[in-house]
């Protein structure tokens, strides 16, 4: 619901900043609540609440820039902050690309109810908050003799926002969100091996906190007994919770910032293959409930559905107002809303069942990826799995390799994409690579 007070200051706050000094100005003004409870052992081991309200202040000052913020909303300290802010501004280098974005590209104040928040958010009893998190440990009490910790925790958290630009821009958006999650230890002899896992969703009467506390501790039983082996060319299989750690990688020299600072091998590279025929993604930020659903992004440019990869061919970049202005590129946005990806036919289990040799992956560890050639290492940690069954869980596993190449070995898509994800992940095969062990 929309707190007209909250509005009529962002005017004001924009209004005043004009009068004082600033060519343009784009204001926010916003408020969010967050709780969270954590459960070991059925007792209460946190339980913390907190409220936040405050002014955001982007200023353009005789062709200098600077962004401010504050939690002090009375008009007379606010007169004197933005005084200060913008006689601060003046002492800045002076930068010809900051502007605001052109009008025609904006949010242009059509409303449409994607569904982002719960009315009843304020209503949930706080004693059934300490339940669901009761509730994801109590699930795995007796479920093995080498548990030594689960812990249970529920969270959640409802923000508004007012944003007021100078060039006529206006935009409020408003969101909640629940989650449950568990964390689980195993005594696993000469290893301690550990797992978690969460659910989430943007309404109360969703969330449900059954099989989450169960799949921790069932994933880090799993991990027991994991061996080396010997380095090689194989299968990767990775589990559609862990993908979006790879494909992480494969976006950020989309981009805007790398692009300008020419730190991306995906330079000049719209139009062109870079990946496999079974990838195809759809930036889309108007899924009702989506975990990044939205009217406009932090530029105030209008949200739209973009086709990011298509059949393997690239089809978009990332580029935010500022960098399509040093680019000299028509600014499409400069981050993802909800990626979707085009689904297979088979799931995990199918998958599995194609591998000739090679490793299921479910997580990965350290490792790095060098935006502006492409090159990575990481290690991984998974399972081995031979004519297509899992042999053991595997351990001290890395693979290398370049994501110029790693797309184009995407053999298949699974069709179990991870709905309450922004990034709705299906499990990926790719095949031929690199894993160094022994």
């Amino acid at each position: 619901m929309k707190d007209n007070k909250k509005m009529e200051l962002a005017h004001w706050a924009s209004k005043y900043a004009k009068e004082n000094g600033a060519n343009e100005v784009s204001v926010s003004v916003y408020d969010s609540k967050q709780s969270e409870v954590e459960i070991r052992e059925q007792k209460i081991d946190k339980i913390q609440e907190s409220i936040e309200s405050g002014l955001s202040i982007k200023l353009y000052v005789n062709g200098r820039y600077s962004t401010h913020s504050t939690n002090r909303l009375n008009k007379p300290e606010l007169e004197r902050f933005i005084k200060e802010a913008i006689l601060a501004t003046n002492y800045l280098a002076e930068d010809k690309f900051r502007s605001l974005p052109d009008r025609e590209l904006c949010y242009n104040g059509e409303e449409r109810d994607l569904k982002l928040s719960d009315s009843t958010y304020d209503a949930v009893d706080p004693r059934e908050k300490i339940e669901a998190a009761m509730k994801v440990e109590a699930e795995t009490m007796g479920m093995d003799d080498r548990i030594i910790t689960v812990s249970g925790s529920y969270g959640d958290g409802s923000s508004r926002g007012y944003m007021v630009m100078s060039n006529g821009v206006e935009g409020f958006n408003e969101s909640t969100s629940f989650y449950v999650s568990a964390s689980a230890s195993i005594n696993g002899g000469d290893s301690r091996p550990s797992a978690g896992h969460y659910m989430a969703t943007r309404f109360w009467d969703k969330l449900n906190p059954e099989g989450v506390g169960k799949f921790a501790v069932e994933r880090a039983l799993q991990k027991i007994g994991a061996k080396k082996i010997k380095s090689g060319k194989m299968d990767m299989l990775i589990e559609n919770r862990s993908v979006g750690r790879v494909f992480s990688s494969l976006l950020q020299p989309l981009y805007g910032y790398n692009l300008q600072q020419k730190r991306s091998f995906m330079e000049g590279k719209i139009g062109q293959k870079i990946a496999s025929d079974v990838l195809t993604i759809i930036d889309n930020p108007f899924i009702e409930s989506g975990r990044n659903s939205r009217l406009f992004d932090g530029d105030g440019l209008a949200a739209k559905e973009m086709t990011v990869i298509e059949k393997g061919i690239l089809k978009t970049y990332y580029i935010g107002n500022y960098y399509g202005k040093k680019l000299e590129m028509q600014p499409t946005t400069g981050s993802p809303s909800n990626l979707i990806f085009e689904k297979g036919n088979k799931d995990l289990n199918d998958l599995t069942r194609e591998m000739k040799e090679g490793i299921l992956v479910t997580g990965f560890n350290g490792g790095n990826s060098n935006p502006a050639t492409g090159d990575f290492s990481v290690g991984v940690e998974g399972f081995y799995v031979k004519n297509g069954e899992i042999l053991h869980p595997i351990a001290g596993m890395n693979i290398t390799g370049n994501h110029k190449e790693i797309w184009n070995q995407l053999a298949a898509v699974g069709n179990d994409p991870l709905t309450d994800r922004s990034w709705q992940t299906p499990s990926m095969l790719f095949e031929g690579i690199d894993f160094s062990g022994l």
